[in-house]
């Protein structure tokens, strides 16, 4: 399985980078699929609730008042309908991507099992919507998706009678086959937006709308779609005859080709089996559970830091349980943990200068604990000799560190590099432990953990507490954020980093000289 997700994941991984270049990382697409796609969604609803305040029902009624819609008022009822059919499409290519794209990244399985098992019902319903959008069109694509379902759901034993006799010839139906429609054309789109919103509910900070600039301009290519290319009905449906050319939706229709070629009961098993395995895939193969992060009561203030940078809503805040003068006290729910570390980081206990007592924040990984951070970096620290020794801190999922290290570097791998606490750094930096620390994460995006990079970002920043003192020198700090594939470019950051390092000790010792100078009692 990971041999086959590395495989996926590279080319994403160009991709997005190619995409940052062009875009920068807050207009990249790939880093919104799920925030486009409910985007898509909403300019469907809105644009459909457009086309159903003209929308006839009734055998003739129904092509001919979309017919009148598409030519009659093509400056807005046909862009309309253009923009409710593309947008359709657009939503179909961002969910595939979207499980694709977590897929690779391994973004599905432990705690985030929810939300991939909450997905994949929503592909069926997107389908079943756009399905029956084809019908209520009622042209010669309509007849044949309607007769081909009818002939799909007859296969399952679930109806008394088959649904295939309404459509055996021109007089078989009648109006009310529309309203059954228009119900049911509605009412998935509902259902649908109910699993949304679900489909969220274990992910802090969802990223559920995409920025303001890539929905204008996606937005903006649909119009011009619409505009360039308009969409357009086939002829009248007629069950009295076959028709013989049709232009597919392959985005809703591509089964349907092959319920002619091999059978309704190959496609469902097909389907039933494909959605079995999606289903299943988070514990194929079984996930190795990690130690959840604890709680140290003694040293835990209840400041509610770490519950609110969690990504996955695995720490709450709860009354408080012992003798501390405080109102509230976090606590882990195993369960959602995915022992990102992500909370150390946030702590402010996490603070390595402690001398009168033992370094034990108010919450920890077993896996790696603060203690543990501080004295490896010690053990890493006396390797180094010269003016630009350099720490790496890097992150287990970003860069190999085997790759970055050599010439008067070290290295040490967190979880995510959003778990480094701040202090760490002024306190290796006052120590004189390195001449600067480059902490190498994760691509804005790509983070593992969703929100470590930019957490990170934001504490340098001073924008998020606990922040970086502003006695830190900022020039002993290299932030890298690089996708694996970019380690050539991450070593050649760090390697004019290590320059710049170089320079500033000549320019310290140059400076010391002149002062040392300037003091000399004069002959």
């Amino acid at each position: 399985m990971k041999a086959l997700q590395s495989v996926i994941r590279t080319p994403f991984m160009w991709v997005e980078g190619w995409l940052d270049w062009a875009f920068g990382p807050r207009w990249n697409p790939m880093y919104y699929l799920g925030g486009l796609g409910f985007f898509y969604f909403w300019i469907v609803a809105v644009s459909g609730l457009y086309v159903y305040v003209f929308f006839d029902t009734g055998l003739t009624e129904a092509y001919e008042s979309v017919e009148s819609l598409t030519h009659s008022q093509w400056y807005l009822g046909g862009v309309m309908r253009s923009l409710h059919r593309y947008a359709s499409d657009a939503l179909v290519v961002m969910m595939v991507l979207h499980i694709i794209r977590e897929f690779a990244f391994d973004h599905y399985r432990g705690p985030r099992s929810f939300s991939w098992i909450t997905g994949v019902p929503m592909t069926w319903l997107v389908i079943a919507a756009g399905v029956t959008g084809y019908w209520l069109v009622w042209d010669e694509l309509g007849q044949y998706v309607a007769v081909r379902s009818s002939e799909w759901l007859d296969w399952l034993p679930i109806f008394g009678e088959p649904i295939a006799r309404n459509f055996m010839h021109e007089g078989s139906l009648d109006d009310r086959f529309f309203t059954l429609l228009i119900f049911l054309h509605i009412a998935v789109p509902l259902i649908l937006l109910l699993v949304m919103w679900i489909h969220l509910q274990r992910v802090s900070y969802a990223k559920w709308k995409p920025a303001r600039g890539l929905a204008l301009g996606t937005l903006a290519m649909l119009l011009v779609l619409s505009f360039v290319q308009p969409a357009v009905s086939h002829g009248p449906a007629n069950l009295d005859r076959v028709p013989l050319l049709l232009d597919l939706d392959w985005y809703y229709l591509f089964a349907y080709p092959l319920v002619d070629e091999w059978g309704a009961g190959t496609v469902w098993m097909i389907a039933f089996v494909g959605t079995f395995a999606l289903m299943l895939m988070p514990w194929l193969p079984p996930r190795r559970r990690r130690p959840a992060a604890v709680i140290d009561l003694d040293n835990c203030n209840g400041c509610t830091r770490c519950a609110n940078d969690c990504p996955f809503s695995a720490i709450t805040m709860v009354p408080r349980t012992d003798h501390q003068p405080f109102e509230q006290q976090a606590k882990v729910d195993p369960d959602l943990c995915v022992s990102c570390g992500i909370c150390v980081g946030a702590c402010p206990t996490a603070m390595p200068f402690r001398v009168s007592s033992d370094l034990v924040p108010g919450i920890d990984l077993p896996e790696l604990t603060a203690r543990q951070l501080r004295d490896k970096i010690h053990t890493l620290a006396e390797k180094l000799e010269g003016h630009s020794r350099v720490l790496i801190i890097g992150c287990k999922h970003g860069i190999q560190s085997r790759k970055l290290v050599g010439d008067n570097r070290v290295a040490i791998d967190l979880p995510c590099a959003g778990m480094l606490p701040p202090p760490y750094i002024d306190y290796v930096l006052s120590k004189d432990l390195a001449d600067g620390v480059a902490v190498v994460g994760c691509r804005a995006g790509e983070c593992q953990y969703r929100l470590g990079q930019e957490w990170s970002e934001d504490r340098f920043e001073r924008r998020r507490d606990p922040n970086l003192r502003k006695r830190v020198p900022r020039e002993r700090l290299a932030r890298i954020w690089r996708a694996p594939v970019e380690w050539r470019r991450a070593l050649a950051d760090i390697e004019v980093f290590q320059q710049n390092l170089t320079r500033l000790a000549d320019q310290s010792e140059t400076a010391g000289v002149k002062l040392t100078k300037r003091k000399e009692p004069q002959s």
